[in-house]
């Protein structure tokens, strides 16, 4: 894929035309693109795999109409930033969110993240408290839960088999993109609950994962989460999440996520010293936010909108 062909697949309008600004931006030492729309506080929106800023199409209108600065950023690795050859453990990506928030020229941000997003928004949230003004996660538990359910609950650990293939060497970048990304297709597919997506956006999803480079970039991730598990630099990510977020949080889940379990979701909350809520949407998987895009809209604006968010 030719540079102009890569950048045509990320660098697009939305859905009903309305025409995001793409720009790049230098945070953390590479340059990063982003997707904005709106004026007022920034709501910060990280995407997860095997997707792209894309993802947030329908919250980009919803937050801008809603008076808030709606910003979707794309990974390292991923859609229109930098392929850098490492930098993908979560402390460093999490460097990389708030230097985008710096960048930004905002002293703050509401971060709100699905999937390796979320993970990246509760590492950030504990590691950098005064650049995020509020977190929202969606289908990720906190890194401590995670890590705990990936060790010792045998269903979660099924339910994450694809993490668990990704650490052979090529070959999962080589299924990934074979036949033109069809088993980012069928991932999607298979993790949604009842609704499933257009074939179109699935198609823009396939066109993305095939970029040169960003299929490896996109497992690197989750590369180091499994192989830190018993090394001293994943020892010492988890002692240091340990840190309480002391920001107001918003805990989204798909009541049919069959990637990542209700349970292995619920009681984030123990490592949250500020309001906590809890919101499972009934009848929706992986990606409610795509799913059910209004009703997730709204509890996000609500939400942010709530001047005490209670527990």
């Amino acid at each position: 894929m030719t540079e102009p062909a890569a950048a045509s697949a990320v660098r697009i309008d939305l859905p009903h035309g309305e025409k995001v600004t793409h720009r790049d931006v230098a945070a953390n030492g590479a340059r990063f693109h982003i997707a904005e729309l709106g004026d007022g506080p920034l709501v910060l929106l990280l995407h997860g795999f095997p997707q792209f800023w894309w993802t947030w199409r329908h919250q980009l209108v919803a937050l801008a109409d809603a008076g808030y600065r709606a910003v979707a950023m794309d990974l390292r690795g991923v859609g229109g930033s930098d392929r850098t050859p490492r930098g993908y453990d979560p402390a460093n990506l999490a460097l990389d969110v708030t230097g985008v928030i710096r960048s930004l020229g905002e002293p703050d941000a509401a971060l709100v993240g699905h999937d390796l997003g979320g993970y990246l928004a509760w590492t950030a949230a504990a590691m950098r408290p005064k650049l995020v003004r509020r977190l929202a996660v969606v289908s990720m538990p906190h890194p401590r839960r995670w890590r705990s359910a990936m060790l010792r609950d045998a269903r979660q650990t099924a339910a994450s088999s694809y993490i668990w293939g990704f650490q052979r060497p090529w070959i999962p970048e080589r299924q990934l993109t074979a036949d033109d990304g069809a088993l980012v297709g069928r991932l999607i597919r298979e993790w949604s609950g009842p609704r499933l997506p257009d074939d179109a956006d699935v198609e823009t999803y396939q066109r993305a994962m095939c970029i040169p480079s960003t299929a490896h970039c996109a497992i690197e991730p989750y590369r180091w989460l499994v192989r830190s598990l018993a090394r001293p630099d994943g020892i010492q990510f988890n002692r240091r999440m340990k840190r309480p977020v002391r920001v107001p949080t918003l805990h989204l889940h798909g009541s049919l996520d069959p990637v990542t379990r209700t349970r292995s979701a619920a009681g984030s909350g123990e490592y949250v010293e500020a309001p906590y809520r809890w919101r499972l949407f009934d009848g929706l998987g992986h990606f409610p936010h795509e799913e059910d895009p209004a009703a997730f809209s709204a509890e996000l604006i609500n939400w942010l909108k709530d001047p005490e968010p209670d527990r």
